[in-house]
């Protein structure tokens, strides 16, 4: 006697007369399951039995989207946030920007917030590697490129105006120190040597500057005389003088134990810029 399956198979559709799922006995007393009757009822002979359609695979679990190999590009961000120049002697936090920047190219730079020696070589040497303007300062080109082309605002030199009031200002400064005895290591008006006198002169126009006249004639860019404007550096070998404009300077005489102001005198090894 054929027995009902009171469960139904998942997927499987009702004949009208069974339920899917029926087993029929076979010889032995065997149940044999996973058939379907077709076409017939069941008599007292056996019943044809269509083999089992094979249950299909089941279907793979979708696949989760598949996440991007690399985040998306974001825009670099400033390396240099500082719109001022930078230049040995120069200090700070913007001094430490850089010198994160340059390690960033190799550098392998102490990052003290000093520009010393080592970042100044530091600096050329990315200038040179960059096809730069080599003069050891981070102006707005060099802070450009540092910057991957992002720029941090501010004027991309400075203007005549601002070029013209320093000039006074280095100038004047320089002047009111004429007379003041020389004192070698000095840098006041109680007495000062060559490069104490180019400092207080170009502090009073807010401008720091290396100590020695050899920092300050290597920290700075180098131009002809006839690219000099007031308030430059004329420099020789071991000395230093703020040059006053129409051939004539103001320097620390070590030969005269004072400040003076007189005519560009012997051959200077060149004219130097920090602007």
């Amino acid at each position: 006697m054929a027995q009902h399956n009171s469960h139904r198979l998942p997927g499987r559709a009702q004949l009208p007369t069974r339920q899917a799922g029926t087993a029929a006995r076979g010889l032995g007393g065997a149940a044999v399951l996973g058939t379907v009757v077709l076409g017939t009822a069941f008599t007292g002979a056996s019943a044809q039995a269509a083999p089992a359609a094979p249950s299909a695979p089941a279907a793979p679990a979708a696949a989760a989207p598949a996440t991007a190999d690399a985040a998306p590009s974001v825009a670099p961000s400033a390396a240099l946030n500082s719109t001022q120049k930078l230049r040995w002697g120069s200090r700070g936090g913007a001094v430490q920007e850089l010198q994160s920047a340059l390690n960033s190219n190799g550098a392998g730079l102490a990052v003290d917030g000093v520009f010393g020696k080592r970042t100044h070589a530091a600096v050329k040497d990315y200038q040179s590697s960059k096809g730069l303007q080599v003069d050891g300062v981070v102006g707005p080109k060099t802070r450009a490129a540092l910057n991957g082309g992002v720029s941090t605002g501010g004027a991309s030199a400075p203007s005549s105006s601002s070029s013209s009031g320093s000039s006074s200002t280095i100038v004047n400064a320089a002047r009111s120190a004429v007379g003041t005895p020389y004192s070698w290591g000095g840098s006041s008006l109680g007495g000062m040597d060559c490069s104490g006198l180019v400092n207080y002169a170009y502090k009073a126009a807010g401008i720091s500057l290396p100590r020695t006249s050899g920092q300050i004639a290597n920290g700075g860019r180098w131009i002809s005389q006839s690219q000099a404007q007031p308030g430059d550096i004329v420099a020789w070998s071991g000395h230093v003088a703020i040059y006053a404009g129409n051939g004539q300077i103001i320097d620390a005489s070590g030969s005269k134990q004072r400040v003076v102001e007189r005519s560009i005198w012997g051959n200077p090894i060149g004219f130097v810029t920090y602007r």
